[in-house]
Formats: C-alpha cells, structure tokens, sequence
C-alpha cells in the first residue's frame, strides 16, 4: 500500500481560534476515485474508517446513494450518559465519485429527527487513474448556542481526522 501522507490537519491546539468553527485533514490516497468514494458511500465501512473508535457499527446497511438519505450507527462514547448510543444521519452532499457528506443527530421518543448542526464531508479529487486527494472537513458553524453549552467543539482531538483518512486509504487499498 502507497499513502501519500500529505495529511495535516489545519493547525490546532486544544481548542480551535474562536471563530474557526471548522477543521480539516488531506491525505493522497493510492486508489482510484471511484473506489475511495464506494467506502465512503458504504455505511458498513464507516466504524472501519473512524479516527476515534466511537463507531461501532452501521443500524443502516443500504449504499449511500443521495442526498436526503437516512443512516444510523451505533456508537459508544465512555463520557456520553448512556455509553452506547444510536446517531441519526442525513446526506446533505452526495455528488459521486467527488463529494459525500451528512448531519449528524438523533432520533427523538416521538420518531422526529433532530439534527445538531455539525456536517461531516468528505471532498476527493481524482490525481490519475490510481490516486485519489481526499480533503475530510469537520464543520460545526450551524450548532446553535443550545448545543454548544454541553458540547465542546470539536468533540475529538486532532488526530481524529488524519486517522481516520489513514484508514480510508487502508480500506480502499
């Protein structure tokens, strides 16, 4: 396996400046787009590409395939109060093989959806036939002051991101 490390996520401390409300890692990955975007495009794969070890597992099997899809997984996170969670996920981008990216929420009592305002995305530009330059974004500048009470932005260190781009281009390999 080939991987380009050119993965550096936007300079970051403990916390980001105060007006960034973005963060973003790039990585060359050695696949073609259309594979890198058919991991992507696969709930199954994304606790495999997880940078943190919170994804546990894919409740929705079915193939991202457009915008407005609905895809839960299975979490664990040792500070939330129940441990193990489900999120609820909403495409917002899907422009194969060049873009894909969701909301994260979750799903009230009453079946509603509720979404937090932050948005993962994934931005691949194909470099020839065998590589692939994968931008992921982290972006949280919808969250509504409600959330950002309980919630410190982002919720993940820096190593999230170039971790999990790493494990992209394992998978994909």
């Amino acid at each position: 396996m080939s991987v380009t490390t050119a993965a550096t996520a936007k300079p970051r401390t403990d916390r980001p400046a105060a007006d960034q409300e973005t963060v973003s890692a790039t990585l060359t990955i050695a696949a073609p787009v259309t594979r890198v975007f058919a991991q992507l495009a696969d709930p199954t794969t994304h606790a495999a590409i997880d940078g943190t070890g919170w994804v546990q597992e894919a409740a929705d099997r079915a193939p991202l395939t457009e915008a407005g899809q609905i895809f839960r997984m299975d979490m664990h996170h040792a500070k939330h109060p129940d441990g193990d969670y489900r999120v609820v996920n909403k495409v917002e981008v899907l422009e194969a093989p060049r873009a894909i990216g969701w909301l994260t929420g979750q799903e009230k009592a009453d079946g509603q959806l509720e979404f937090g305002g932050w948005i993962w995305r994934y931005d691949l530009v194909p470099l020839g036939p065998s590589e692939t330059q994968v931008t992921l974004s982290y972006d949280w500048s919808a969250v509504p002051q409600h959330i950002r009470e309980y919630i410190q932005f982002p919720p993940f260190g820096p190593e999230h991101l170039p971790n999990s781009l790493h494990h992209l281009a394992e998978l994909a390999a």
